[in-house]
């Protein structure tokens, strides 16, 4: 993500990528001195900024580290989805459970740089989603809901109230049209979010207007407003911002993140679009013109008149800020200004409610203080070293369990902590009980002390939800150099409520073939038993009508938490079985609990545990195929597809060819070879043994090449003929997946044998059609079909294929990976043609 910025000089191997994630762990932790004047630092601005973009890993994370860490800014990164229609390069994870994956990974990277993160997609379905690549904003709002995420993204603004905002990418014709949609509202949202009359609801919730002062979008070094020098070098974090914010960027594992980046000096720059303060040519940085400090503060409402006790009690606080920071970093001086600097801002949110201001700046006013009396909040408990923990009997709970809450207060520092109170904090309905005293008078170094609870889970409570707040937080009230001081804590770890047994079926998906005997379907269910008492199950599956089960009920006994037992049953379907979608599903009971839910288990080191529970089902479509005798496939996997499983569900004989299977086997028992999508740049053995796979298919075999990059180690002669791919890769993709297929060959054999393909197989797609489409290829190949997005001219080299010696060379770019998965009944059926190509010509 360099749009609009200078690349910096970088290198990475598997080495440096464990040191700078070992590196984003230590500045994410609790770490002394660097701690203390991370929590210090932002009490001495008022000013603020926030950053927008579409997904996970668009933040210019760079620039949030200078005006975060190097400015103390109030800093904000405003994203609108969870990232869950990306790819995975750590785990199978893909989808909502994907999602889930990113969220973790944004929040922890938001954390190195003490951002603070806001989602506009509020759940899992949620209608703001990644639902793919996107040539333009106009289906991006489609989709999305304009009015629904302009909404939310105005009420963030009006909540967080930035002073400044600048989009991650510029709205033009080569970007992601996730991130024009966001660039467009963006902008709008300049005036809109100060318009009363936009989004009224708002103001009777509560929220007032807001008008952003400045907004920036990313430029280049030969037309900008304004530079941020994101090379500097920070002394207390012992690295410059880029390099902070690569620190970060490297918790975005899911998306191979994160790089190596030398010292030296690096800019980023961006261009004014819309502002209410006076225009300069070239800014010194975003809040050129803006209140930086409580002295710049107290001299525009000096300027307003009959304020004078708001305009001291300001100036109070800024030197109060300056005494602070200059006991920094000696931690019982710095926690006697914090609590001297908190009794000088409650003192002044009672002049600014009581002075005859003006209710918009009132409200400007109090919103600065209340941040900072948040902040002061944290500093005062870095300072005082004072630790507190929420320690749960079990982090995994199920309805009705009863379980013990352990809160610690430790106190680290020489100040002593004086009259402590404790209360936990749980849902509507939990029921919390003390089992000893939460309060102690006083807590002195090295002391810890804790408080008991009882907490019990309703039968009725809901399921852990990975977006939620926590269930079970503390708050600790104390009191220091006789001020109070109050800090909320979570656990270190989720704690969820999760089903009593969690189910799942296998196979997930099934295809039936319409054409051959519909026999009984073998079904596994695997029930884990979560409860923590021993406890029976019977576990029954339920079918579509007409359909039944062999057996009915299975009885299982569960003897502990987390056991896991597995029953078989056989699924026979209507005699009545016609083409179309099927839905089974489990559920497990007894007397006084049921469950229809898997719990998937979702855990790395870089985000911790968390869960993702939904209802466990297997998805069966039916449709007619037909499949070669004794078709044998080898199949290259570069770890990114999973279509060589679904070949073995339908019937094919499917090997996973490894290196040396590429370097010394005899390929010639494989009636075909198929290479999963980018395999060139995650296989280099194939590259190495190019003129084997060639030699393969001259004597006879069909080898089946599926999408590569420019990047991925693709050249046009590893083609038999040359097929070139070309940059930008938005300009060379069908993103629409209902585009009107054009045949161009109807009489090849691709169409034909062993299915006849019509246009009904071009129906049901899902996400999109093509992506990195040659741009040239040679006439020796054959085009088989035409389509493109509308308004534009459609692609001819979507699917090229061409005889080579006495066998079959096929380039697809053709998105198989995400509709085989998905049961697309055409693009199966045209994948059992495409593998079946040399055996159709006699071989």
């Amino acid at each position: 993500m360099n749009q609009g910025r200078v690349k910096p000089a970088v290198s990475m191997d598997k080495n440096d990528a464990e040191v700078g994630l070992s590196a984003a762990k230590m500045i994410n932790s609790r770490y002394g001195i660097v701690d203390l004047w991370k929590s210090i630092f932002p009490l001495s601005t008022v000013s603020s900024v926030m950053n927008t973009g579409a997904h996970p890993d668009d933040e210019h994370s760079d620039t949030l580290a200078f005006y975060s860490l190097g400015r103390g800014a109030d800093t904000y990164s405003l994203i609108a989805t969870r990232g869950e229609g990306g790819q995975n390069e750590i785990g199978g994870e893909l989808g909502d459970a994907l999602g889930v994956i990113r969220t973790r990974e944004l929040q922890q990277a938001s954390a190195v740089l003490n951002v603070t993160l806001r989602l506009l997609s509020e759940q899992i379905g949620d209608p703001i989603c990644d639902f793919g690549f996107s040539k333009c904003a106009q289906e991006t709002f489609d989709k999305w809901g304009e009015r629904v995420v302009y909404e939310r993204l105005i009420r963030h603004i009006r909540i967080t109230r930035p002073d400044v905002v600048f989009t991650t990418f510029l709205n033009e014709p080569t970007t992601h049209g996730h991130h024009r949609a966001m660039t467009i509202l963006t902008l709008r949202a300049f005036h809109d979010a100060a318009d009363p009359a936009v989004f009224p609801a708002h103001y009777r919730a509560g929220l007032r207007p807001w008008q952003i002062k400045k907004m920036y979008v990313p430029a280049d070094e030969n037309d900008y407003t304004v530079f941020v020098p994101t090379g500097e070098y920070n002394e207390i974090y012992g690295a410059s911002y880029v390099q902070l914010g690569e620190q970060s960027r490297f918790l975005h594992k899911s998306q191979g993140m994160g790089w190596h980046v030398e010292e030296g000096p690096n800019n980023n720059y961006y261009k004014l679009q819309l502002s209410t303060t006076p225009i300069v040519l070239k800014e010194e940085d975003f809040f050129t013109g803006i209140a930086v400090t409580f002295e710049d503060l107290a001299g525009e409402i000096d300027k307003l008149g009959g304020a004078r006790q708001v305009v001291r009690g300001l100036r109070r606080i800024h030197g109060n800020v300056k005494r602070l920071l200059a006991q920094y970093p000696h931690f019982s001086k710095v926690a006697f200004e914090i609590q001297r600097m908190k009794t000088n801002v409650c003192a002044s949110l009672s002049d600014i409610a009581h002075s005859r201001l003006s209710e918009a700046v009132k409200a400007d006013l109090l919103h600065r203080l209340q941040v900072k009396l948040k902040q002061l909040e944290t500093a005062g408990a870095e300072a005082l070293s004072l630790i507190a923990k929420v320690k749960p009997g079990s982090n995994e709970l199920v309805r009705g369990q009863t379980t013990q809450v352990t809160v610690t207060c430790f106190n680290g520092g020489i100040v002593p902590v004086q009259h402590v109170r404790v209360k936990l904090n749980a849902p509507a309905g939990w029921e919390v009980a003390a089992t000893g005293e939460t309060g102690f008078d006083k807590l002195v170094y090295n002391e810890t002390r804790s408080a008991e609870y009882t907490v019990k889970v309703p039968d009725d409570a809901a399921y852990f939800d990975p977006y939620a707040e926590p269930v079970i937080t503390a708050d600790i009230e104390y009191e220091a150099f006789d001020t109070l001081g109050s800090i909320r804590i979570e656990p270190a770890q989720a704690i969820a409520v999760i089903p009593a047994f969690s189910v799942c079926l296998q196979p997930p998906s099934m295809i039936l073939n319409t054409l051959q005997p519909a026999g009984p379907i073998p079904v596994k269910v695997t029930v884990r038993g979560d409860h923590p008492e021993a406890c029976d199950a019977n576990v029954s599956l339920l079918v579509p009508a007409g359909w039944k089960t062999e057996p009915k009920t299975h009885t299982l006994d569960f003897t502990f938490k987390g056991e896991t037992k597995a029953v078989s049953f056989d699924v026979h379907p209507s005699s009545e079985l016609t083409n179309g979608s099927y839905q089974l599903s489990v559920i497990a009971w007894n007397d006084k609990m049921e469950s229809i839910c898997r719990t998937q288990v979702i855990q790395y080191p870089h985000i911790g545990r968390s869960y993702w529970i939904q209802q466990s089902g297997l998805r069966i479509q039916a449709f007619d195929l037909k499949i070669r005798e004794k078709l044998k496939v080898g199949y290259v996997s570069s770890g990114f597809d999973r279509i060589d499983e679904y070949l073995e569900l339908i019937g094919v004989d499917v090997t996973k060819l490894e290196e040396k299977d590429i370097q010394f086997g005899d390929l010639s028992e494989y009636d075909t070879i198929v290479l999963g999508i980018r395999a060139y740049a995650f296989r280099p053995e194939l590259t190495l043994c190019n003129e084997r796979l060639l030699r393969y298919v001259e004597n006879g075999g069909n080898l089946v090449v599926q999408y590569h990059k420019p990047e991925d180690n693709w050249k046009p002669e590893l083609a038999p003929y040359p097929i070139e791919i070309r940059e930008p890769f938005i300009e060379w993709r069908v993103t629409d997946e209902h585009s009107e297929v054009r045949v161009l060959a109807p009489d090849h054999s691709m169409f034909h044998d062993p299915n006849h393909i019509t246009k009904a197989d071009w129906d049901h797609w899902i996400q999109e059609r093509a992506i990195y489409i040659p741009c040239a290829w040679s006439e020796r190949y054959t085009p088989l079909i035409s389509t493109g997005d509308a308004g534009e001219q459609p692609f001819d080299g979507i699917f090229l294929t061409a005889r080579f010696g006495r066998g079959v060379y096929t380039y697809s770019t053709l998105v198989w990976y995400r509709e085989i998965p998905n049961l697309v009944p055409g693009a199966i059926r045209m994948f059992a043609n495409m593998i079946s190509q040399t055996a159709a010509e006699g071989r």
